[in-house]
């Protein structure tokens, strides 16, 4: 996964690429898991298999290395809606199948959002880091944005539907709902969040 959106200023070997991916995957994973708050530099280290001072070539200071595992996590949710089966996100079909498979990825993980977690905690406690969060939402729902506005552009939706509106609709809904599934232990607010989102997209349906 690339993490091109936060490149590091010199020009990097193929192994040093790999090693700087390595460590923002572990990162990443560690970010998620416990938060970055509470993962230290020699958690990460151990985690990615590098030793201290190939972290400390890469990433300085912890704050860079933040951002560059929002950029890995905003590439991998952008990733997955991106999949084969669903298309462009730009059919009621597809957009049931995006639920439901969120709903199936929920269920194997249980721990919120690999992107919305990450940039819930440092959103509030680095207000630096802003500029990323919103960049990693914007790709998100520029996604369904653009899916939705072919749909309206083919007559599929009524002219007054919003696909900006709309795609922040969805988006929150799955923000929400894994939020919610996190802490009941189960999936059926996620379910019932991202269920309910698309009967209020699919309300705009045009007549045929």
């Amino acid at each position: 996964m690339s993490t091109a959106r936060e490149a590091p200023a010199q020009k990097l070997t193929a192994k040093g690429l790999a090693t700087r991916e390595r460590i923002v995957q572990a990162a990443a994973g560690l970010f998620y898991e416990q938060g970055a708050q509470n993962t230290n530099n020699e958690q990460i280290r151990a985690a990615a298999g590098v030793s201290g001072s190939q972290l400390t070539r890469h990433f300085p200071i912890k704050e860079s290395l933040v951002r560059a595992a929002l950029a890995w996590q905003a590439d991998t949710i952008v990733a997955r809606h991106q999949a084969p089966e669903l298309g462009e996100l730009d059919s009621f079909a597809a957009l049931r199948r995006w639920a439901d498979s969120s709903i199936a990825s929920q269920d194997m993980v249980r721990g919120g959002c690999i992107f919305g977690s990450l940039a819930a905690e440092v959103v509030k406690t680095e207000p630096a880091h802003r500029d990323a969060v919103a960049d990693g939402f914007q790709r998100w729902q520029e996604l369904f944005k653009r899916g939705l506005s072919k749909m309206r552009e083919r007559g599929e939706l009524r002219p007054e539907a919003d696909p900006a509106a709309l795609a922040h609709l969805l988006t929150a809904a799955f923000q929400g709902g894994a939020l919610l599934d996190q802490a009941a232990g189960e999936s059926a607010p996620l379910r019932d969040a991202l269920y309910g989102a698309l009967a209020y997209v699919e309300s705009f349906a045009a007549e045929r």
